[in-house]
């Protein structure tokens, strides 16, 4: 992770503003490289028989997420609502290529 500025210690917006932007980039860093592990999983998947969607399995992740959020202080349901998108995305992404072969 970026070395950041505590927000305690920013100076101005333009400071704030560029802490944010940094963390954005990082975020959308971490997006990719999770992407990566979904097209492992889509490899897997298609090893197995398994389908796209296992409901079992989006639960789970949602609820680690909700649990991450609500131990940093952070508004759970705002969390669950971002990682369903993400989730639901995954499973998108892993339904256009395990139905193609």
């Amino acid at each position: 992770m970026t070395k950041l500025t505590p927000p305690q210690d920013c100076q101005s917006m333009a400071e704030v503003r560029a802490q944010i932007d940094r963390l954005d980039i990082e975020l959308v860093q971490l997006l990719a490289v999770r992407a990566g592990y979904i097209d492992r999983a889509i490899q897997l998947k298609q090893q197995n028989g398994w389908p796209a969607r296992i409901p079992e399995r989006v639960e789970e992740v949602v609820m680690n997420a909700r649990a991450a959020a609500e131990a940093q202080g952070l508004d759970p349901d705002l969390i669950e609502h971002l990682w369903r998108q993400l989730v639901d995305w995954s499973i998108a992404r892993e339904a256009r290529v395990i139905r193609e072969e």
